[in-house]
């Protein structure tokens, strides 16, 4: 980053300076400095610059990248750090209650979706480890002139794993790179890395990020379903950083049997391989992991107890309040037509499928949203059955009874009932009687109510109409 700034900014007047453990303590102090007084314009920095002794003269932009990298302790210094500055984060996969603050309108978001010129998508495979199937991996990758990363996340035996490669490629240059060792030692393999001259880099997921070896176009996981899913994706983004065809080979052991969210994980690993996808894999996260504490420490976690769509509106009229908003109060219609509305388990097979749907289908708000659900219900899952229908027609009535203020509906064989949030205007009640003479008994005592008889289930909806008509704001 500091390089590719310097470069940026050769021939602006931009002072442009980097702190971490690896600057000497002088040039440390002279950076410190040079911040206080405001002659240094850009900082690139470590979680170094989170620590006390930094104090900017006038901060005006904070750029957190990798934000994934960083706790919650962390966000809540930058936080202070920033309290009066603009921050834009960068990360291939938010966590969940980042992606979530986004989502609910406490944070922008934008998507890059378009990938580099001549980039291709990063060919997966998910399996139970075989030493045949990752020795022919590795040695078309080292037959085409490339180099392989395989990754082994148990430093104690690390190299064990090194010197069976190397007996099973004798020819190959095979080196070892993990956390525990020093700086010097690090900075001599990421060189010999960068410049072609080791062909496996046996390593920890200490290359998970900020490592651009354009060379290295095949990746080996062992023990995939012990981590995490923004972890995996952010490991395949090692490889396929150039015009070439990358593979990942994402495995686990034979004798593991693989716990429900790892499978989750894997999969979702497995589906989502196109340019973008981080951002879908961070939606299946916020699906397994849930979103988190907004307050807390607590990165995911599910808001069990209010219930996500409870949760939800009640975020929403908070953030409205913050912005200095009214938030919009409808009443709540409940309708009761005595038929059956559900998706039934033999139309989406799959939980997760059925609360997607559940979920926007309770969000339809006009004839539009409706047609909208339909139309992708249709797609996904073939003809929807009469309950689900059902159950559309249902949200679409709620819908429109709330936006007009009626608080109450049910059907009893032979009539309508309707309860109005407010009592009816004369005019109300006079135009209403009139459309259905002989059909309407008003009650306007503490609940107001409109009984409208009908001769058949089937006559509800020219009756609503007429309803929705009489109860519109007139233009």
């Amino acid at each position: 980053h500091y390089l590719s700034a310097k470069q940026r900014f050769t021939g602006y007047p931009v002072n442009v300076d980097m702190l971490s453990r690896f600057r000497t303590p002088g040039q440390q102090r002279e950076t410190l400095r040079e911040l206080r007084t405001g002659a240094c314009d850009l900082l690139i920095g470590t979680h170094r610059i989170l620590q006390k002794d930094i104090k900017f003269k006038d901060l005006g932009l904070l750029v957190v990248d990798e934000e994934q990298r960083f706790g919650v302790s962390h966000k809540e210094k930058i936080k202070e750090m920033a309290t009066s500055v603009d921050v834009l984060t960068l990360t291939a996969t938010p966590i969940p209650r980042t992606l979530n603050m986004a989502l609910s309108g406490i944070r922008d978001m934008s998507v890059l979706e378009e990938p580099p010129a001549g980039r291709m998508p990063v060919q997966t495979y998910v399996l139970e480890h075989d030493d045949v199937i990752i020795r022919d991996a590795i040695r078309k990758e080292l037959a085409r002139g490339g180099q392989v990363y395989y990754l082994h996340n148990r430093i104690d035996n690390i190299e064990e794993v090194a010197s069976s490669l190397q007996k099973a490629f004798p020819d190959a240059r095979i080196d070892t790179a993990h956390g525990k060792m020093g700086e010097k030692r690090m900075g001599e393999v990421m060189g010999k890395a960068y410049a072609g001259e080791i062909d496996i880099l046996v390593c920890t997921t200490i290359i998970e990020t900020g490592v651009d070896i354009p060379n290295v176009n095949t990746l080996i996981i062992e023990d995939a379903d012990h981590m995490g899913l923004a972890q995996l994706h952010q490991i395949r983004g090692r490889v396929g950083r150039s015009s070439r065809r990358a593979y990942a080979y994402f495995t686990w052991k034979r004798q593991n049997v693989l716990s429900e969210i790892a499978q989750k994980r894997l999969v979702a690993i497995r589906e989502f391989t196109q340019f973008g996808s981080g951002f879908k894999i961070a939606m299946r996260d916020l699906e397994i992991r849930g979103a988190g504490n907004l307050l807390g420490a607590e990165q995911s976690g599910h808001m069990d107890a209010v219930g996500y769509d409870m949760f939800i509106k009640i975020l929403e009229q908070a953030v409205l309040e913050e912005k200095g908003e009214a938030p919009q109060v409808s009443p709540e219609c409940t309708v009761d037509l005595g038929i059956s509305a559900y998706i039934p388990e033999k139309y989406i097979r799959r939980p997760a499928g059925r609360i997607e749907m559940y979920k926007r289908i309770s969000e339809i708000k006009s004839k539009a949203d409706a047609d909208d659900v339909t139309d992708e219900m249709s797609d996904r899952y073939g003809e929807i059955p009469k309950e689900t229908k059902n159950l559309i027609m249902i949200a679409s009535i709620k819908a429109r009874c709330s936006e007009i203020g009626i608080v109450k509906l049910e059907y009893h064989p032979g009539k309508l009932a309707i309860y109005p949030a407010v009592p009816p205007t004369k005019e109300q009640s006079i135009e209403l009687a009139s459309k259905f003479p002989g059909k309407v008994l008003t009650s306007l005592g503490k609940n107001p109510c409109y009984n409208v008889k009908v001769s058949s289930f089937e006559g509800i909806g020219p009756v609503l109409e007429e309803i929705f008509k009489i109860y519109s704001p007139k233009k």
